[in-house]
């Protein structure tokens, strides 16, 4: 099955999301990665199957409770600056990238059913640090940055891509910009600060209304990501249309500021445009 003409997590049915890849991966399964690239362990099958062990649980969940699944590829930091920094060539970036969409087309081959609608969904990391960026690109330069990636997804079978942890709203509009080119439907999730404030200090509201003046509204949905829900509840109580755009959140149960990743386990309702807020329910944890 495909999805990338209609995303079925529009329909305002239960969708489970996985959480944490990387915290997973470092703090609890004691494996190394550098940079915190999850992609590069599908260099080998050894690798390859750690990945396998960690996406089965959540397909598991979403079929024996009849939800659907957004199952995310490894490749928060498969873009052309980590992957440089760890050795890979732009071939070998594009190699892996195909394969992380192949390993979860095998996981959904396996346990998706009618109740359980599985959605490929290729990850997009941020091109600097996802809590603390030191530079900050164009908006232009984003999009030529991540249409890398994007245009790779693209010729896969993955249904859609997604931005994750984005620190400031011109990053996610060369990120919808590319995916739009690519014909791909996209997500833009922000992290936000202890304020509620992305690190770049922009409001949420803000960025999201930047996003979608400038590209003609191309994202699907946006969300909110590894981010504590007393960092947002401000502004999910301030007035503003924004808020109808707002699908998805992926929160932490860690209070601090930022600045690690954490492991989340998370259910996301995608909802009516009509609705005020998005609603979901979440058990999350984090190392401390």
């Amino acid at each position: 099955m495909t999805y990338r003409n209609h995303l079925p997590q529009l329909d305002g049915e239960l969708f489970v999301t996985d959480g944490g890849l990387e915290t997973t991966l470092v703090f609890h399964e004691g494996i190394d990665l550098p940079l915190f690239a999850a992609f590069d362990l599908l260099k080998d099958e050894e690798g390859t199957n750690a990945l396998r062990r960690y996406y089965e649980p959540y397909a598991q969940i979403a079929a024996d409770n009849g939800t659907g699944l957004i199952l995310d590829t490894p490749t928060w930091r498969a873009s052309p600056r980590w992957a440089g920094e760890l050795g890979y060539s732009n071939s070998e970036l594009d190699g892996l990238n195909r394969k992380s969409v192949a390993l979860i087309e095998e996981i959904r081959g396996r346990f998706e059913a009618p109740a359980t609608p599985i959605v490929l969904n290729g990850v997009v990391g941020p091109q600097d640090d996802g809590y603390n960026p030191g530079v900050l690109m164009s908006a232009d330069e984003a999009t030529q940055y991540h249409s890398t990636q994007i245009e790779t997804f693209a010729d896969t079978a993955a249904d859609m891509v997604s931005a994750i942890t984005m620190t400031y709203a011109d990053e996610a509009i060369g990120v919808a910009s590319a995916a739009a080119a690519a014909g791909m439907p996209v997500v833009i999730h922000f992290t936000v600060e202890t304020d509620g404030r992305l690190p770049s200090s922009e409001s949420l509201g803000d960025a999201i209304a930047a996003v979608v003046n400038a590209t003609d509204d191309a994202p699907a949905y946006f969300g909110i990501n590894c981010a504590h829900p007393t960092h947002f509840e401000d502004a999910l109580e301030s007035a503003g249309e924004w808020h109808e755009r707002l699908r998805s959140l992926r929160a932490t149960r860690r209070q601090r500021a930022m600045r690690s990743w954490t492991r989340r386990r998370t259910w996301t309702r995608a909802i009516p445009r009509t609705s005020r807020l998005v609603t979901s329910g979440s058990a999350s944890f984090c190392p401390t």
